[in-house]
């Protein structure tokens, strides 16, 4: 699959990266960082990165501002996104030839050619791998793509501490940080955090529940991320703020948007994932999302995860 994907990166003049919307560092990651690669490795390439930006993650990369034209005969490359609805920027479909790289289990194959890899802890380990494979065939991995892609990867192994986490992980790791960068910097920017984040991070350790011992829960309201002037974004990385309480095997944050509630859950065996596909969502076994629209469904998607664990335990 590697091979196939070289070979159409060769053979286009122009090349799209997108990714999911709401981006994470993964995202940005792994696409400016596939990015950043094939700008290195074929200058007389045009290359562009389009998607909405986030304004706490700007330091990363910033995005491209093209017209649909740019998309005649163009190869459109997607990261890190498992499902259609989620890719950012509906122009994808606008291109010659399309390509989906990605970690997240392949419940909606889409695209010509699919390179899905659940084993690798994040895209952006990925596209290291795919550096790999093409460094003795014109690939060059500049220092601007080894800090994309160590930031990719920090980012969903939560500091290598994940169990996602591997030996290939630490391996790509540890040839990204030999590159002209400060992994430092990149930590100062992805883990800062605003006072009122903090704040409100103390909220959420005050106020949230715990069911039958080992299923955890709290329901950020707008009026609550109002009080504390937090962003959605923003309260949603709260989300392993209790993590550590003994006992706890999943839990889920609801936060309140103007038009729908979003969905965080996290697990520590028991598989959400299958559960998050019931709710509009998706995602990796043990980190998932989805979206509903009332309380009664968030009592569902309480109840089914109650569920969940109570199997979990029966294994």
């Amino acid at each position: 699959m590697k091979e196939k994907i070289l070979k159409e990166i060769q053979n286009y003049e122009t090349i799209i990266i997108h990714r999911h919307v709401r981006p994470d560092p993964d995202a940005l990651g792994s696409q400016g960082g596939l990015g950043k690669i094939i700008q290195a490795s074929f200058p007389e390439k045009n290359v562009y990165l389009v998607g909405e930006e986030d304004e706490s993650l700007t330091f990363l990369v910033e995005m491209d501002h093209i017209a649909d034209s740019a998309y005649d005969g163009a190869l459109v490359i997607i990261c890190d996104t498992a499902n259609v609805p989620r890719i950012s920027d509906d122009r994808y479909t606008l291109g010659d030839k399309l390509i989906k790289i990605d970690h997240h289990p392949n419940e909606d194959p889409y695209g010509d050619i699919m390179w899905v890899d659940p084993t690798a802890s994040s895209v952006s380990e990925m596209i290291m791998e795919f550096y790999e494979f093409g460094k003795d065939k014109g690939l060059v991995l500049s220092d601007d793509a080894s800090r994309l892609l160590y930031a990719g990867i920090v980012g969903d192994t939560g500091r290598f501490l994940y169990s996602n986490t591997s030996e290939r992980t630490f391996q790509y790791a540890g040839k990204l940080i030999q590159k002209n960068f400060s992994p430092q910097a990149i930590y100062d920017n992805m883990y800062e955090v605003r006072e009122n984040v903090v704040r409100l991070n103390g909220y959420v350790l005050q106020n949230f529940s715990i069911i039958d011992g080992c299923v955890g829960y709290i329901y950020l309201s707008k009026e609550i991320l109002n009080e504390f002037n937090v962003t959605v974004s923003e309260a949603s990385q709260l989300v392993n703020s209790f993590s550590n309480v003994a006992g706890l095997r999943a839990w889920v944050f609801f936060v309140e948007e103007p038009d729908q509630i979003r969905v965080r859950l996290r697990s520590k065996g028991p598989v959400v994932n299958k559960l998050a596909a019931k709710f509009n969502g998706g995602g990796h076994p043990l980190a998932a999302g989805a979206t509903v629209h009332t309380m009664d469904e968030t009592k569902q998607v309480l109840e089914e995860l109650r569920m969940v664990c109570k199997e979990y335990y029966k294994q």
